[in-house]
């Protein structure tokens, strides 16, 4: 899969995202790091709140302060989360909500980067991780 962006800088930023956080409750911190068309790089932190339906993730954090900043066409999405303290030791995937969200403004060429290091990652499209999406066009 080619791309043509900077996977490591992006992979970098959803790294160093993780240490921003608020996690008390599962200390699972989830860092991420969207891309967005114009080249700018939105940062997002999960959110975790006492009422854990007012949580928030990472990758809806750094999509909403995209779009707040009047964002709406993304490139790609790197998503790394551990244990607090820890390095990571598993790859982070997007929640289903997470990915309907990225459905609402990913185009064929968006990516979606699941990370566990800094060298060990995968490549995704939006496509292979939610087949068969729902979407603006299926409600025009």
């Amino acid at each position: 899969m080619e791309t043509e962006f900077d996977i490591a800088g992006l992979v970098g930023a959803a790294l160093e995202a993780r240490d921003r956080a608020y996690t008390p409750y599962s200390h699972y911190t989830v860092g991420a790091a969207l891309l967005t068309a114009e080249g700018d790089i939105y940062q997002g932190g999960n959110i975790e709140n006492a009422s854990y339906g007012a949580t928030n993730c990472a990758e809806r954090t750094a999509i909403f302060k995209a779009v707040s900043e009047g964002r709406r066409r993304f490139r790609a999405i790197a998503i790394a989360g551990g244990m607090e303290g820890q390095e990571p030791v598993d790859y982070a995937y997007p929640c289903g909500i997470c990915r309907q969200v990225m459905k609402e403004f990913a185009g064929e060429d968006f990516r979606i980067i699941v990370v566990k290091t800094a060298t060990d990652y995968k490549v995704y499209t939006l496509e292979e991780l939610l087949p068969h999406g729902f979407g603006g066009s299926s409600i025009q």
